[in-house]
């Protein structure tokens, strides 16, 4: 009899601990969505929802916007930084969007924003991602960007995207050309001058015709024709950026050059800047291959998957990718110079 006293004693806990556990579980989720809903009305009613004209945008009320911003969740993301985290937002069947969403309270993401809305506002590229708006609001900020359905050459180099595919020389010298021709044209045909400050193999996106999309400027920086650089803060990603950046401060259109001729190497070799290999021997690409270039070992430091490449064509890129890398700024060819040298590759090939 007392067993079953005790049985029953255990039960009737058990039951209130889990009719207890329930309503504080139902308690948590009525205040997680009570904070969305009243983070979702003053956005409404405070918030600022600017959208550039396009077609596609036709399709995108404020209303409907926020309401699938609010249900974004860890599985809608794309990829984060340091200066925000992007989602992918589905409007419909046929309609999606990449949206990076930075929070405010943080004086430096907040000016990654402006700098951002500056450098893209008026841009229409065929090599640089669109920027379709944008919504202000006193918790965060959020840029409407279009969505590329190929990620970034990093994931499709470096075996980090879902998409299993080979890049192939094709693939990769048209993503190179396209990436410069990207760069060139905020170098030289915007007014003012764009210098992006933050070129690398991840803010290299890849459309559905795998044409290479510049991105992501939350560091980039405007400069008058008139002048040859601007004093900021040293940043950047550790491996991409020129070394005279680190002596003085001052970014300059010859620093994005400098990182363009480490992504090259990426295209070529297939690895990292900073390879853990490199690490462990106390180097690093940009070195490694500068070392085998003159050691006329080129074909040792050819990625591994390009089974049948043109070597003539691999070997000018190489020069290319060197001639970007010189230590010495003035050096360095401008932005429309390399542009220029990676078009011909192909161009001299066709007329012999």
């Amino acid at each position: 009899m007392g067993n079953v006293r005790v049985l029953a004693f255990y039960i009737t806990i058990c039951c209130i601990a889990f009719i207890v556990s329930k309503v504080i579980i139902s308690f948590l989720l009525y205040q997680r969505w009570k904070r969305k809903h009243s983070i979702f009305q003053d956005s409404i009613s405070v918030g600022k929802m600017v959208i550039f004209r396009s077609e596609l945008m036709r399709c995108l009320t404020e209303d409907v916007f926020l309401k699938k911003t609010m249900k974004l969740t860890n599985k809608d993301i794309l990829g984060s930084g340091g200066y925000g985290t992007v989602y992918k937002l589905t409007v419909n069947e046929s309609i999606a969007f990449a949206v990076k969403r930075l929070n405010r309270g943080s004086e430096d993401r907040d000016k990654g924003f402006e700098r951002e809305l500056k450098a893209m506002g008026d841009i229409k590229h065929r090599n640089i991602v669109t920027l379709h708006g944008y919504f202000r609001s006193p918790q965060y900020n959020l840029l409407i960007y279009e969505l590329m359905p190929n990620g970034s050459l990093d994931a499709l180099l470096h075996g980090k995207s879902s998409n299993k595919m080979t890049l192939d020389w094709h693939s990769r010298y048209k993503i190179a050309v396209g990436a410069a021709r990207g760069i060139s044209y905020l170098h030289h045909d915007c007014i003012p001058h764009i210098i992006h400050r933050d070129i690398k193999s991840s803010n290299i996106l890849l459309d559905d015709n795998m044409e290479a999309r510049v991105s992501d400027f939350g560091l980039a920086t405007l400069m008058e024709p008139d002048r040859t650089h601007v004093s900021t803060i040293v940043a950047g990603t550790f491996g991409y950026l020129a070394p005279e950046y680190y002596e003085t401060g001052r970014a300059t259109a010859k620093g994005d050059v400098y990182s363009f001729g480490v992504v090259l190497l990426e295209l070529l070799t297939g690895k990292r800047p900073m390879d853990e290999t490199f690490i462990e021997e106390g180097t690093k690409l940009v070195t490694w291959v500068k070392a085998v270039v003159d050691e006329k070992r080129e074909e040792q430091a050819i990625d591994c998957n390009l089974d049948s490449c043109p070597v003539e064509e691999v070997n000018q890129v190489f020069y290319v990718a060197l001639t970007c890398l010189e230590s010495e700024p003035s050096k360095r060819p401008t932005m429309a110079e390399v542009l220029k040298m990676l078009e011909e590759i192909k161009s001299n090939k066709h007329v012999s």
